[in-house]
C-alpha cells in the first residue's frame, strides 16, 4: 500500500498526524502508530489512536524513569527512595498549564521494577497541538525528575548526563 492510500485509510493513523510527528522534530517512528520521544534521555514513547468520528486523535504518552536506586552509585536508603519516589509522583501529577491545549489529565504513575512509569492521555482534534502537547508532557516528566534529584549521591548514565547538561547550561549549580 503506497503512503498516499495508507493516509487515506480511516482504520489508520491518518496522514495529518504522521506530518505532524515527522515536522515536529522530537519524535521519530517506532511502530505504526508509536513514535519514540529523541529529545530525553529516558524511554519515551507516544501511541496516536485513529481518528474518533469527531475528529479527534487520542494520544497516549508514558515515559519511564530510573528510580533513585537504580542510577545512584552508592546504596539509598529505603526510606529515602520510598520519600523520593512519592514526592515525584506528587510533583508529576501536578501537569497544569504544560500543555497548549485544554486538557483535563488523568495521569498514571506506577512502579515497575526499576523504573517508574509515568503515563498520560490527552484527546485534540488538532494533531500539531497534539503532538506539541505530547512532547510538553515528555520534556514536564524529564524535567520534574531532574528537579527532584538528591545532591550529594554519585549518579550513573542517564542523570549524570542530565546533571553534566544542566551545568553546563547553568552556573556550576548546586551537584
Amino acid at each position: 500500500m503506497s503512503e498516499s492510500e495508507r493516509e487515506d485509510d480511516t482504520d489508520e493513523i491518518p496522514g495529518r498526524v504522521r506530518r505532524a510527528f515527522r515536522d515536529h522534530g522530537s519524535f521519530e517512528p517506532a511502530d505504526e502508530g508509536v513514535w519514540t520521544a529523541t529529545t530525553t534521555a529516558f524511554d519515551a514513547e507516544v501511541e496516536a489512536e485513529p481518528a474518533s468520528e469527531d475528529g479527534r486523535i487520542r494520544f497516549s504518552v508514558s515515559v519511564r524513569v530510573p528510580r533513585l536506586s537504580a542510577v545512584a552509585v552508592d546504596d539509598v536508603a529505603d526510606v529515602v527512595e520510598t520519600g523520593w519516589c512519592e514526592t515525584f509522583e506528587r510533583r508529576v501529577v501536578d501537569v497544569g498549564g504544560v500543555t497548549r491545549g485544554n486538557h483535563e489529565f488523568d495521569p498514571r504513575v506506577e512502579l515497575d521494577g526499576d523504573e517508574i512509569v509515568v503515563e498520560f492521555a490527552l484527546t485534540d482534534v488538532n494533531e500539531r497541538r497534539g503532538v506539541d502537547d505530547a512532547g510538553a508532557l515528555v520534556d514536564f516528566v524529564e524535567g520534574t525528575y531532574v528537579q527532584g534529584v538528591i545532591p550529594g549521591y554519585e549518579y550513573t548514565d542517564p542523570v549524570e548526563g542530565l546533571i553534566s547538561s544542566a551545568r553546563r547550561q547553568g552556573d556550576g549549580g548546586m551537584f
